[in-house]
């Protein structure tokens, strides 16, 4: 099966309560089912055009997670388009942390940069680090998350 998304492709995400979020993908493989994406606001009424999302850049990304493609493949996430600008070098595969809550104790990891479902080490992190909680969230879970941290509703005369 043809994947409907690579790596460098725009989509936007439903969110609750109405609008979008945008998301890109950072690192996918040919086979897909787990994406690592990088997730943007601010919440928008519609979907927006290709050239208005080709502008955000990592630093602007209110969160990084794995994820799986399902809400892709289903179509249930609206494709805005493939970036031509898009180059997967400024696009990182950030490590993330994994915590033990009743050791206190915690672990660096660092998927493959070509297989966001491979790891490729872990080492002992401070159990206060501030990275990216290591994670594969389902659809719905990037949904939930995003309306919350976009709870911000869409601006008057923002595109439709």
């Amino acid at each position: 099966m043809k994947l409907p998304y690579h790596e460098g492709t725009w989509f936007a995400v439903p969110l609750e309560g109405g609008g979008f979020g945008i998301g890109v993908v950072a690192r996918a493989t040919s086979k897909g089912k787990v994406i690592l994406c990088y997730f943007f606001g601010p919440r928008s009424n519609g979907v927006p055009a290709l050239e208005e999302v080709e502008r955000l850049r990592p630093r602007d990304a209110i969160q990084v997670v794995q994820i799986g493609d399902l809400a892709l493949i289903r179509g249930k996430w609206p494709i805005i388009g493939e970036g031509a600008s898009w180059k997967r070098s400024e696009w990182p595969m950030p490590p993330f942390v994994r915590r033990c809550e009743l050791s206190r104790r915690a672990w660096r990891v660092q998927y493959s940069d070509v297989d966001p479902n491979k790891i490729d080490y872990e080492e002992p992190e401070p159990s206060d680090s501030a990275l990216e909680r290591d994670a594969l969230l389902g659809y719905r879970a990037v949904e939930q998350l995003l309306t919350r941290l976009l709870s911000t509703p869409p601006a008057t005369g923002q595109r439709d």
